[in-house]
């Protein structure tokens, strides 16, 4: 496949993530108390993340995150410089993704109910960074690790590999949002962040390195125990 063509697709599905994910928490809010707003917004990076693996799945395998590509890199399945390309793409998609909400909200006047587009923070954790950063480990440890065994070739899941992953989405946003707003993906993270910094709210851009960092050790740390595990059962085999 033209690596252009897994670009444009990596980009359009982080894109569509960022629209449809964000867009659901700004339009319905994220308060753990009403219930409703939560749900709805974990269902909506979930579902999108659903959609796009049978979408774009076939074109670039529907990583739309660089966590996900990170985990496959250190797996094995890319190169270096098809990371680099695969992250760039990610991140253009997540401010493109940013940007439409910014007009769609701003054109339509409609409240943005969580205040930055859709940003993560810290609030959950009562501003702790040390917390965050664990939760954002743990969650994407959690996410990463689903995605590598569902999508080995030992796994035998075939045409089911996009609903398992996206519903490990929707579970792991059950118990982020309240926390940090679920990140698991760098670049969702920074696209809202930037949009906000530009229109006055700088307070995300502030500790989106948490949700960069805490994403990628998080990853790294679920792609080498994965080839640990996969590496001894073969030898075992």
């Amino acid at each position: 496949m033209n690596a252009i063509k897994k670009y444009v697709a990596e980009c359009i599905g982080t894109m569509v993530l960022v629209t449809i994910g964000c867009g659901t928490a700004m339009l319905v809010g994220c308060d753990a108390a009403k219930g409703c707003g939560y749900l709805l917004t974990a269902l909506a990076f979930g579902l999108t993340i659903v959609g796009m693996a049978y979408c774009v799945g076939n074109i670039s395998g529907c990583h739309i995150n660089p966590a996900v590509s990170l985990g496959v890199l250190l797996n094995g399945g890319m190169t270096v410089s098809e990371f680099i390309g695969y992250v760039i793409s990610q991140c253009i998609g997540a401010l493109l993704g940013s940007g439409l909400l910014a007009a769609i909200f701003g054109l339509g006047g409609v409240a943005d109910q969580t205040g930055g587009f859709g940003s993560n923070g810290l609030g959950g954790v009562n501003g702790s960074f040390f917390a965050g950063l664990l939760v954002e480990i743990v969650l994407t440890f959690i996410f990463v690790l689903t995605i590598l065994g569902v999508t080995s070739k030992k796994a035998g899941h075939g045409s089911f590999g996009g609903v398992v992953i996206g519903f490990t989405l929707v579970l792991v946003h059950i118990l982020g949002i309240g926390l940090t707003g679920t990140s698991v993906n760098p670049a969702r993270s920074l696209g809202p962040a930037i949009v906000a910094a530009c229109t006055g709210n700088t307070a995300p851009i502030a500790c989106v390195w948490v949700f960069i960092a805490g994403p990628l050790i998080g990853a790294a740390f679920a792609a080498l125990l994965y080839k640990w595990m996969e590496s001894d059962d073969k030898k075992k085999a």
